[in-house]
């Protein structure tokens, strides 16, 4: 089913128009249908162009293709108590892994009051000055593969993708082929190119992540490095123009929609939109048990698990000293499936962080069914289930929750401004095959719109 989304606009009623759509489906991808419409605004092209010459003025050729290390400096406070050089470090750079700072001091880049300190157990005391230079991250390398993309919307500046679920955005151990840089890579006509992992503060490179649902520093699920920039390993010919940034991802579960800029400017020009929350998305999940019905907002800070470094954890009362990081979001309980053994929400997020819904879901005690990392285990999902329903259905219940073998997560919608035309595109996808015979069947067992 394909849906109109409006926009809503002070003043007269903007022009809708459907936008051309093309596709790279072949005849065996199994890729939803996905359709776009486009806001017009012809006078803000003029616009556009005033930008990105300002864009240009920003860096030199040398700053764009900088992908150093970041060198920091710092005076511990006088609180009294010693510390450990590592952990004061890290507590510093909190978008930096521990395992980087503590690569970089045994490798002597850290020096304490101007004396080389390489133990990651130096003590430090009040008043201590502290400079480390990170190591440079080692890069991996991403080649070209014929991989079938569902494309919503393409031009020379931008390409809207509904992902599947399964699919890595980017490489990483583990990942290092089948990802969506793999397949743009091949898409764009693009050489191989290596991926230059880790979080440095002052990169601006074409792949470094500005933000996702699933967002902020950790990458996918199981991998334990940062995304990184994109560089060219050789290309013999013209160098290429079109080169894929990745602006926001998805987790390798998550199915849905993703945008992603061929050039620095467009790069540039989306990272804001989603720094300033413009960006306007919206999500759909399924979950185990059903919150009260109507609206709520979870407001409850996001940070790494101190018990498994890859995965997030919600802190209700963290202390300012607590690497965490702000997160909000509204939900929306859209159905109350098999008598209230799950429900189908909409998610809208005021922040973006490391799986934040996932995070929140699991804070409501509502985790997303198959969510194995944040308590929506096939367990969870049949103690909300079974209970409803008389012993005879137990079985084909069971049946149904062993299907399913990712977080129920899907990007519904994608909005946001064109950076050359200043357009507002606006596109809507339904949820693929699998989330949406699981919706099926729940249904099935019962159903009440909210």
């Amino acid at each position: 089913m394909v849906h109109l989304l409006r926009s809503v606009f002070h003043g007269s009623s903007p022009t809708l128009c459907p936008c051309r759509k093309t596709s790279f489906l072949d005849s065996h991808s199994r890729g939803q249908s996905v359709r776009s419409f486009v806001v017009c605004a012809s006078s803000a092209t003029s616009k556009a162009a005033e930008d990105y010459e300002a864009y240009q003025n920003q860096f030199s050729e040398d700053d764009r293709r900088e992908s150093g290390g970041v060198k920091f400096e710092g005076v511990v406070e006088r609180s009294g108590s010693k510390s450990r050089l590592d952990q004061w470090l890290s507590k510093q750079l909190p978008r930096v892994s521990r395992a980087r700072v503590q690569s970089s001091i045994r490798h002597g880049l850290a020096l304490v009051n101007g004396q080389p300190a390489n133990k990651v157990s130096f003590s430090l005391k009040g008043g201590d000055t502290v400079e480390c230079k990170l190591i440079g991250p080692t890069p991996s390398e991403a080649e070209p593969e014929d991989i079938a993309l569902d494309i919503a919307f393409e031009d020379e500046h931008v390409i809207v993708i509904n992902k599947p679920a399964h699919m890595v955005v980017h490489p990483a151990p583990g990942h290092s082929k089948g990802t969506l840089v793999n397949a743009l890579l091949h898409h764009c006509g693009l050489p191989a190119m290596q991926l230059v992992t880790g979080s440095s503060g002052s990169q601006k490179g074409l792949l470094g992540v500005q933000d996702s649902e699933e967002e902020d520093e950790l990458p996918e699920d199981d991998e334990a490095v940062d995304p990184g920039t994109l560089h060219k390993v050789e290309w013999s010919g013209p160098a290429p123009i079109i080169r894929p940034g990745i602006v926001h991802r998805l987790d390798k579960g998550t199915s849905g929609l993703l945008v992603v800029a061929k050039d620095d400017y467009t790069h540039e020009h989306l990272c804001n939109q989603f720094k300033a929350r413009t960006v306007r998305r919206s999500y759909l999940s399924l979950t185990c048990g059903s919150p009260p019905p109507g609206i709520g907002r979870v407001d409850v800070p996001i940070g790494r698990d101190p018990r498994d470094r890859k995965r997030m954890a919600a802190f209700p009362f963290a202390s300012p000293n607590m690497r965490t990081r702000p997160a909000a979001s509204k939900y929306r309980v859209l159905e109350v499936l098999a008598q209230g053994g799950s429900s189908l929400l909409e998610w809208r997020l005021e922040t973006g962080r490391t799986h934040q819904i996932r995070v929140h879901a699991q804070h409501l005690g509502y985790p997303l069914l198959g969510d194995e990392a944040y308590g929506g285990t096939k367990g969870a999902a049949e103690a909300k289930l079974l209970p409803k329903f008389p012993s005879v259905k137990h079985g084909p219940l069971r049946h149904m929750v062993a299907q399913i073998d990712r977080p129920c997560l899907h990007a519904q919608t994608l909005g946001f401004l064109h950076p050359w035309t200043g357009e507002e595109l606006n596109f809507m996808c339904p949820p693929p095959e699998d989330f949406a015979t699981i919706l099926q069947l729940l249904r099935l067992y019962g159903t009440s719109k909210v």
